[in-house]
């Protein structure tokens, strides 16, 4: 069984997963490092969108940065992520 802790973590990784602009940030990230702008270009909205959403992501523990000069560069936080996602995405393609 669970504990309270462990449930209150999942419960907030899934709300956190549970936005689609999300998922489409965590799919790019999938790939490639990338900075608020670059991501804002590739989904066409807003860097301050983006950098809320990014954000949320952080505190979550799904993202990490990393600064050079003026940029803020944003990759998954680590293998786990990759493999949440990977398993999430063959779940809903198995079905």
């Amino acid at each position: 069984m669970l504990n309270d802790y462990e449930i209150e973590r999942l419960s907030y990784l899934f709300k956190i997963l549970g936005d689609p602009t999300r998922i489409k940030i965590l799919s790019l990230l999938d790939k490639m490092e990338l900075c608020v702008n670059d991501i804002a270009d590739k989904l066409n909205i807003s860097i301050s969108a983006i950098s809320h959403q990014l954000n949320n992501l952080k505190v979550a523990k799904l993202v990490k940065s990393r600064r050079e000069g003026k940029n803020i560069y944003y990759t998954l936080d680590d293998d786990h992520v990759e493999k949440l996602f990977e398993n999430a995405l063959e779940h809903i393609r198995h079905g």
